[in-house]
């Protein structure tokens, strides 16, 4: 039987968890390989935990420097919590500690060297410490030196050929600064592996930054863009997902809400593995509906997420309390995590990430995301966001978790138009409007579809009060409901009293 690709070539860490997922593992040793970004992408970083796997492991680790001094990477390594005291630092601007005190110079900047010589001067070093992984930061001093494309090429070509016969995994590090836009493809023809960092300055809100594996022989990698920060402890790198890799057996089954009557549209509830749309406009009680499947769901002792981008816990909690939800108490035993998302500092793939953590760690069986206007507007240069949202779903309906979504229309009134057309990516659409009757402004509710199984095509009255949420009868004698200002014409009979009057 023929093995995987990646389950046959050995593969060493890149000391990042993120992109050792990324390169299915990790990277094959004894290789040459390519880091690129413009300043600021966080290639210093990246390379820092490279070397520092390695050091871990026992293995000798050498990082040579052409833009840096000793004390400045010691700086970037301490904001992380980092020593360079782990790997050996050979820096070209202090050359005197390799050629000995009889060298002229105390001190020698890399642009006073003739090339031949700093190439020298590094594989003396090498030599010396005989590493089994290897930084060269950067590419971009060795274009200065050889004032030459050819003659850059060539000293390039050198260097790997040094290190090809020797037990070391190489990174050059390349600042991009190629007069051909910044690419260097001859570099990348050599290079066994490439990795490009970008970091991307939005209109509003802090710097956005994603990862590319462009190449790596004999891997499957897994292709695209990935999402990452830096933090302090390095870079937190989000990979792609991929949802049909991922598979949960569970059990399907409708899941309610504890108001039998909203159960009934649904025939029974929404089915575990499935998302529901939750559609109208402010103020028609969206939010309501999605706290009272929390509610149920919290209370048959199964764990649930809420992600807010639009309104505060706070206000949440106490909105919840007002109609007899007891949020709070689910919140203290774990069983519900509200999390408050600042729309701001959010990248789709951080928001991916901290949904799958969401799953995989505590094992949800229900998320809200509250509301998708607001995910629009964390993400707002952001593009493909519904090739992303269709995807994190179907990780999600894979995983047997009931997906809640809320859309809001655009206005109070009038038209069904949102800002997110999402409705075909969900499995079942509940659709709630105003509607006037009796001089009075009501709420009704309707199901537009339900992928799932059978639905009610009826429209029903419902009213939110302080014991909760309550559906009544079908309503029978609507007029202008799909033009989005619904009025009732009929019989006053069916509409739904207020709970004292009822008594």
């Amino acid at each position: 039987m023929k093995m995987p690709m990646h389950d046959v070539v050995e593969k060493i860490s890149t000391g990042n968890p993120g992109l050792d997922a990324i390169l299915r593992g990790g990277l094959p040793p004894r290789r040459l390989y390519l880091l690129e970004g413009m300043p600021g992408s966080g290639k210093t970083t990246l390379a820092l935990e490279f070397l520092r796997a390695g050091a871990a492991a026992g293995e000798r680790a050498l990082y040579i420097t052409l833009s840096e001094t000793r004390e400045e990477l010691a700086v970037v390594a301490a904001s992380h919590g980092w020593s360079i005291e782990d790997f050996d630092v050979f820096e070209l601007s202090a050359v005197d500690a390799v050629l000995g005190d009889g060298r002229q110079q105390s001190i020698l900047h890399p642009w006073e060297v003739e090339l031949g010589e700093t190439v020298r001067l590094i594989q003396q070093e090498v030599e010396r410490v005989q590493p089994q992984r290897v930084v060269f930061d950067s590419l971009s001093e060795m274009r200065l030196l050889a004032q030459d494309p050819l003659r850059y090429r060539r000293q390039v070509l050198g260097l790997k050929q040094f290190f090809a016969g020797r037990n070391s995994t190489v990174i050059f590090v390349d600042d991009m600064t190629s007069p051909d836009d910044g690419k260097d493809c001859h570099l990348h023809s050599i290079c066994h592996g490439v990795v490009t960092l970008e970091r991307l300055t939005l209109d509003f809100g802090p710097a956005r930054r994603r990862l590319q594996v462009q190449k790596l022989r004999g891997v499957d990698f897994v292709a695209g863009f990935h999402d990452f920060t830096i933090r302090t402890g390095g870079l937190e790198i989000y990979p792609r997902l991929i949802a049909s890799q991922h598979h949960a057996s569970y059990r399907e089954e409708p899941v309610g809400s504890g108001v039998k009557e909203l159960d009934a549209m649904l025939n029974g509830g929404p089915l575990r593995g499935t998302s529901t749309l939750i559609t109208g406009p402010a103020g028609t009680g969206k939010t309501t509906i999605t706290l009272q499947y929390l509610h149920a769901a919290c209370e048959r002792g199964e764990c649930a997420t809420l992600y807010e981008f639009d309104e505060r816990i706070g206000t949440l909690l106490s909105r919840a309390a007002a109609f007899g939800l007891d949020i709070s108490r689910h919140l203290e035993s774990g069983r519900l995590r509200v999390e408050q998302v600042d729309p701001a500092a959010l990248s789709p793939g951080e928001f991916t990430y901290r949904v799958r953590h969401e799953v995989e760690s505590r094992g949800i069986s229900m998320l809200v995301i509250d509301s998708l206007n607001g995910y629009m507007a964390a993400m707002p240069q952001e593009k493909q966001l519904i090739l992303q949202m269709h995807e994190l779903l179907s990780y999600l309906n894979h995983q047997g978790v009931v997906t809640f979504l809320i859309n809001p229309q655009q206005g109070l009134m009038g038209s069904m138009a949102s800002n997110l057309n999402i409705s075909y990516i969900a499995d079942a659409v509940l659709l709630l409007r105003f509607f006037e009757a009796e001089g009075r402004m009501r709420k009704a509710v309707s199901v537009l579809k339900n992928r799932a199984g059978a639905h009610e095509d009826a429209i029903r009255e419902f009213k939110i009060d302080a014991s909760g949420l309550r559906v009544g009868r079908p309503l029978t004698a609507f007029r202008g409901v799909m033009t989005g200002t619904p009025e009732y014409t009929g019989d006053p009979g069916p509409l739904m009293r207020d709970r004292r009057a009822d008594a």
